[in-house]
């Protein structure tokens, strides 16, 4: 429940909350991102993989940048700046590679200091 509680400390959400989330809950938020994306790596791989070569695999990029449109637009504040950035697919294309490069490589040994280092350094 906890968890569920603290996604709503993101400043892009429409239901956003201004709660300080303790150091304890902020790295157990990231050793949860840190597993799923080792769970979740054939999939980003392949997606990264897509990318690359967009002329023979572009089916793949482009059903996951739309569910990543659908997912902002139902859950983000769509009269917040930052949201509308994110939805300009200039800059989509960008963010949506660099926030799956980050994911893949957390799969390593070190995937939770790399993540927790990345994110504190944003």
């Amino acid at each position: 429940m906890t968890i569920w509680k603290l996604r709503n400390n993101n400043p892009l959400r429409k239901s956003y909350v201004t709660n300080k989330i303790k150091l304890n809950e902020f790295d157990a938020l990231i050793r949860i991102t840190v597993e799923m994306s080792k769970y979740l790596y054939p999939y980003i791989r392949e997606i990264l993989k897509s990318k690359e070569v967009i002329e023979e695999n572009s089916v793949i990029w482009n059903d996951f940048n739309k569910r990543f449109i659908e997912l902002i637009k139902e859950r983000f504040n769509m009269d917040s700046m930052r949201v509308k950035k994110l939805l300009n697919q200039a800059e989509n294309d960008e963010t949506i590679i660099k926030s799956l490069l980050i994911l893949s490589f957390c799969i390593s040994t070190q995937g939770y200091q790399k993540l927790k280092s990345f994110l504190y350094d944003f």
